[in-house]
Parts: C-alpha cells; sequence; structure tokens
C-alpha cells in the first residue's frame, strides 16, 4: 500500500473514531451510483453502453474475483481484501468530491464544510417546534436506514 493510500486509510479510521462520518454518510448515495457505474463498466467488456448475455456472464463471476490464489476457496483474508479494495475507492471518490485544494488529503475545514447542522436540525424537527424530540429522532434513523442513507429534502 502507498504512503497516499495509507493516510486516505488513516483519514477514514480518524474519521469514523471522531464520529465526523455525516459528510461520509451524505454521500452515499453518489457512492453508490459510483459503485454501479463501475459494476457496469467492468461488466462491459467491449465498451458499447450495453452488457450482453455473454458479457454478464464472463464478468459476473465475483466469486473468481475474490479467489485470489484461483483454489476454489475464499478465505477470510480473500475477502477482507475485497472489502478493502471497496473501502478504498469509496475513501478517494470521497477526498475527489471534498479535496477543495487538491492537496489529496482531507482538512476537518474541507470536510465540515459540506455540512450544515441548522439544516440537517431543520429536516430532523418536523413539526418545527425548535426541538428534537425521541420520536422525530427514531423516525429520521428508520428512514435512514430504510433508504440506505439517501438525503432527503424538505
Amino acid at each position: 500500500m502507498n504512503k497516499t493510500k495509507q493516510v486516505s486509510a488513516l483519514l477514514i479510521a480518524a474519521l469514523v473514531a471522531t464520529g465526523v462520518t455525516g459528510s461520509v454518510q451524505a454521500q452515499e448515495g453518489n457512492a453508490r451510483e459510483d459503485r454501479r457505474a463501475e459494476m457496469f463498466a467492468e461488466l462491459d467488456a467491449n465498451n458499447d453502453g450495453t452488457i450482453s448475455a455473454e458479457e454478464f456472464q464472463a464478468g459476473g463471476d465475483r466469486f473468481a474475483r475474490a479467489d485470489a490464489n484461483g483454489d476454489g476457496l475464499l478465505t477470510a483474508e480473500e475477502m477482507a481484501a475485497i472489502g478493502g479494495e471497496r473501502a478504498m475507492r469509496r475513501a478517494e471518490r470521497m477526498i475527489e468530491r471534498l479535496d477543495e485544494n487538491g492537496d489529496g488529503s482531507l482538512s476537518r475545514e474541507e470536510v465540515e464544510s459540506r455540512r450544515d447542522p441548522s439544516r440537517l436540525f431543520a429536516r430532523l424537527d418536523t413539526n418545527d417546534d425548535g426541538q428534537i424530540s425521541e420520536e422525530e429522532f427514531a423516525d429520521a434513523r428508520e428512514m435512514m436506514r430504510r433508504d440506505g442513507g439517501k438525503r432527503h429534502k424538505r
């Protein structure tokens, strides 16, 4: 793993550890779209903008891609490697989106500039009474769980 990737991985770990994950969740919808586009591009072997039955069958073997040593068995290490690669791609995309000064890393200001606590509070305070009740909080969490973290506008 090169130094940039190590720094990126450490940054993600630090964000998770400090609870500064709001902007990460805010980017989940985009990340899902990026993953779908990646998967489509991977399956579209001849780059014609469509996936034939042959391309689908040939490229859809995730097991074979995960089985790094080709022994027909998946070890915990092989499975973790696939997850690590996905996490690294997600982290790299997040840095691309949030890195305002182009230095390849994220400062606290770059991460927090994308969050507006007053807007989030307003979305959670569904009855506009200036308070977030337990019920409003639970409803918001349930909505996030159901739709996979997509943002809703009021």
